[in-house]
């Protein structure tokens, strides 16, 4: 029989923490907290197989299913002494979700259940406290309305406010036992009204909707995109977690909270987090109350007045920070931990890895290397690759003015200037159309996330620092100021300190200081020093491939060598050719009527070119460089329309008519597959020349200065076939010795091709007979393998994935099985032929990391990438190392 229910707590449990797989990672880290003898409320697990079983059988539970349910629920009765749906002494349970990745807020949640009119009578006879009591029920039929029901939550809170206004009161904990009994009354009237039909009373009908909304949750809206954003599977499932309430709302000794065993925004060591005091947990992370600090130092930090949980409760207190230490030495990582106090007793309900920054991602990693805790290579696998790009962008500059709005919590570091925008739908809209936004809102929910991901950074007038929009911000690298209380929103206004900012605004905020600020700041860029210096020496010394930098200026190669890359992967000539110095020059060169006119037009880029690949050989500093020959069609270089091209023509001096009639000579139905690449190469030889002289000549300037001899690598694009490399490196090794003969230098270089057609990858060794090196350039070879158009594909590609055709956009990460295959045929035969050829990828996917496994795997010598992906490549290719270790 299989097992669909694992149960956990009273010091045991039937499943640990290696079965995330098949418990979730919330069931595995319950099981796991049970077994070390931490004070865990008893439950069981509803497996991820059980979740796979219902969308595999149109939403039918396994026959068994109930009966192992009933089996969990007897023993939980008899941990607790407490019985399900007893009307004198009931048992009251939790339904959670718990996919094995953490999806935060992301799926549906439903405490308290097991309450109805009599038992609630119970709870309040057995707690001696009827109002807590009925403020439990009223919550209950809250959220199982919206979660089960499918009733508006707004609806409910429609109606307490009403009863809030009538008694003149603004905070919930003002409402007594009497005041709560109305409320319930008109909720349950509203759910009748509402459905045609009364509040479920019966518990175990309950617990099955309850566990029917946990696992219909996994394919909402909000957990879709949440996947497709973190790459998580849809065929994992998520498990669902029965467990035994536990009450933070029992009064005065009784409260609720979430901490992290470090401060997820820095890395630095010290307990960080927040409670609150007669509440349950969807109060601390709903931003309903702002919250409590919990250390006496995190209160005085933030200036708050409100005494902090080691001040309020300091025996439970030190009970706490005991458990999470020991909860952190024995996952050897920060942990973050929801826990709740009932009547003086500490329950810890959940531990995962924290999520955190970049920056707090390396800090942690290498604290606890530095620390013995874990290995260096252990430190590596630790940061996400893709992470690091929250460390490459600017931050607000110290000496900039800063005309300070409002001040909330400094949430989730970094800095972002947009234009105000109020709802999530705006600023997914305005953020597709190219605009920076950020995200105004009184407080954010689960169903924003599509609008804080389109956004630059997040303002919210309420919750705290582990609210639903600082979690989020956070995990997304998106910088967010919470808890902003003198914020006033409304009416497509943001309010604050007696000014006003309507939709469109431009505002700026530094997540780092809290701070919201009126207009454009100046930013300055990011030092990559200290804990990322010490990662990135672990990873270079463990990584086997190389990282190259895809840089045509002396901005970008500049920008490279800063991020560590070790050469240039990909010197595109052609954004050289749109110089303002240089375009008048190109253009003549179209115009020419002959092979004697185009080398007049040459020899005036000529010295321009020569300048460009000495300045790049100069910070190179004796790297490879890797400098592709012109790739584009000719076309792209002259105006589009024919007024565009005589105002050219006009102001430029050249002939209108004759400038017209070779741009249409020019035109090409299917450009990309067109007169490009090679072919204008074969057809216009003296390009080619031109520009070969060009580089060789820089690289003869630069050995005559005495500085380190540059390694230079001549690149053809778009070849298919050996006889076209054939020529193209006899044309190349012409030009090349007759300069080195003028010069009297002696100097190396190597002649390759990109590999961008299926025909070139299957006879690869043909090249290779002529090719001293390969660069795979992937957005081709995707475009030309698939017959789609990246220019194009945007219009129908998300189709593609949401069907499940694609699993990602084949240009952001590289399609292994079909690319890919093509890819190890080019590898084995162009080795085959030339056993000692150089082997890069150059396309966008060079700084994907899924993509360099890939290339580890397929054994290329080295990555190329832009500038600003160099540290995720190097990370990557250490982790991809790490991975495929044998």
């Amino acid at each position: 029989m299989t097992a669909w229910v694992y149960s956990f707590g009273g010091g045991g449990a039937d499943g640990d923490a290696s079965m995330k797989t098949l418990l979730g990672g919330k069931g595995a880290n319950l099981a796991e907290m049970s077994a070390l003898g931490l004070p865990v409320p008893p439950g069981f697990t509803v497996t991820t197989e059980a979740c796979v079983h219902y969308y595999a059988n149109a939403r039918a539970y396994p026959d068994d299913l109930a009966e192992q349910v009933e089996a969990g629920l007897a023993k939980i009765e008899q941990l607790t002494g407490k019985a399900f749906g007893d009307a004198s002494n009931p048992l009251l349970v939790s339904v959670r979700s718990g996919a094995r990745a953490s999806m935060p807020g992301m799926m549906d949640t439903v405490l308290n259940l097991g309450l109805n009119d009599e038992t609630v009578e119970g709870l309040a006879r057995l707690s001696g406290d009827r109002r807590f009591a009925l403020d439990s029920y009223r919550r209950f039929i809250q959220m199982y309305s919206n979660v089960v029901l499918d009733m508006p939550h707004h609806a409910f809170e429609e109606i307490l406010d009403d009863h809030k206004d009538r008694l003149d009161i603004s905070v919930d904990t003002d409402l007594t036992a009497d005041d709560w009994a109305k409320v319930i009354a008109d909720y349950k009237a509203a759910v009748l009204h509402s459905l045609g039909k009364p509040f479920p009373q019966y518990p175990k009908l309950q617990l099955w909707g309850a566990i029917d909304a946990v696992f219909s949750s996994w394919m909402n809206d909000r957990a879709k995109f949440y996947r497709k954003m973190h790459d998580i599977p849809e065929c994992w499932g998520t498990a669902v977690n029965i467990q035994s309430m536990v009450f933070g709302n029992m009064g005065e000794t009784s409260a609720t909270g979430v901490a992290f065993t470090r401060d997820p925004s820095t890395g630095d060591s010290a307990l960080y987090g927040e409670f609150l005091i007669n509440a349950q947990g969807e109060d601390v992370v709903a931003g309903i109350r702002t919250p409590q600090a919990l250390t006496k130092a995190g209160r005085e930090a933030m200036g708050e007045k409100a005494p902090s949980m080691e001040e309020a409760m300091p025996l439970v207190f030190a009970e706490f920070v005991a458990a999470v230490g020991k909860l952190e030495g024995h996952y050897r990582d920060m942990q973050d931990v929801e826990f709740t106090v009932e009547q003086g007793r500490l329950y810890l309900l959940q531990t995962r890895n924290g999520k955190r920054t970049a920056k707090a991602a390396l800090k942690v990693a290498v604290d606890m290397a530095n620390a013995g805790t874990i290995t260096t290579d252990e430190a590596i696998q630790r940061v996400d690759p893709a992470s690091l790009d929250q460390l490459l962008h600017p931050n607000i500059d110290p000496a900039a003015t800063r005309d300070v709005i409002a001040t909330g919590l400094p949430a989730s570091p970094g800095a972002a200037t947009g234009k105000i925008v109020f709802n999530a739908d705006e600023a997914e809209r305005l953020g597709q159309a190219g605009e920076s936004v950020i995200l105004v809102r009184e407080e954010t929910s689960p169903e924003d996330i599509h609008g804080m991901h389109a956004a630059r950074g997040v303002v919210t007038a309420r919750g705290g620092m582990t609210s639903h929009a600082a979690v989020v911000a956070r995990g997304m690298g998106r910088p967010c100021v919470s808890g902003a209380g003198e914020l006033h929103i409304g009416r497509g206004v943001m309010q604050a300190r007696g000014r006003s900012f309507k939709a469109g605004d431009t505002i700026t905020i530094d997540g780092s200081s809290g701070e919201i600020l009126a207009g454009y700041v100046a930013m300055v860029e990011p030092e990559l020093t200290g804990d990322f210096a010490s990662l990135m020496v672990w990873a270079d010394k463990v990584r086997r491939l190389k990282v190259r930098a895809n840089a045509e200026t002396p901005l970008d190669a500049r920008t490279a060598r800063q991020f560590g890359a070790e050469g240039i992967g990909l010197c595109r000539t052609e954004h050289m050719f749109f110089e303002e110095d240089r375009i008048a020059a190109v253009r003549e060169m179209i115009l020419a009527d002959d092979e004697a006119g185009r080398r007049l037009a040459l020899d005036k880029i000529l010295p321009m070119q020569r300048g460009d690949f000495l300045s790049l050989f100069e910070i190179m500093e004796g790297l490879p460089v890797t400098i592709r020959l012109l790739d584009p069609p000719l076309h792209e270089f002259l105006p589009h329309s024919e007024v565009e091209i005589r105002t050219l023509a006009a102001g430029a001096g050249l002939d209108a008519e004759k400038l017209i009639r070779r741009a249409r000579d020019l035109q090409e139905t299917n450009p990309m597959l067109g007169h490009r690449g090679c072919r204008l190469g074969v057809s216009y030889p003296e390009i080619y020349e031109m520009q070969v002289r060009a580089i060789v000549e820089a690289a003869c300037d630069l050995a005559a200065t005495g500085k380190a001899a540059p390694q230079v690598e001549i690149m053809h694009p778009l070849v298919a076939k050996g006889e076209e490399m054939a020529y193209l490196r006899a044309l190349t090794d012409k030009t090349a010795r007759a300069v080195l003969s003028e010069r009297g230098v002696d100097l190396d270089y190597k002649v390759g091709t990109m590999i961008e057609l299926p025909r070139a990858a299957i006879r690869a060794d043909d090249l290779a007979e002529h090719a001293e090196f390969f660069s795979f350039g992937t957005n081709d070879l995707t475009q030309t393998t698939f017959g789609i158009s990246r220019d194009d594909s945007a219009q129908f590609l998300n189709a593609y994935i949401v069907q499940g055709i694609f699993e990602k956009d084949p240009f952001v990460s590289l399609d292994q099985d079909g690319v890919g295959d093509l890819i190890k045929i080019a590898v084995e035969r162009g080795r085959f032929m030339r056993p000692d050829i150089r082997l890069g990828i150059c396309g966008e996917h060079g700084g994907d990391p899924a993509s360099i496994d890939f290339c580890e795997r397929a054994g290329l010598d080295y990555v190329s990438c832009s500038p600003f992906r160099i540290p995720i490549a190097r990370l990557a290719a250490a982790q991809a190392a790490l991975n495929n270790r044998k």
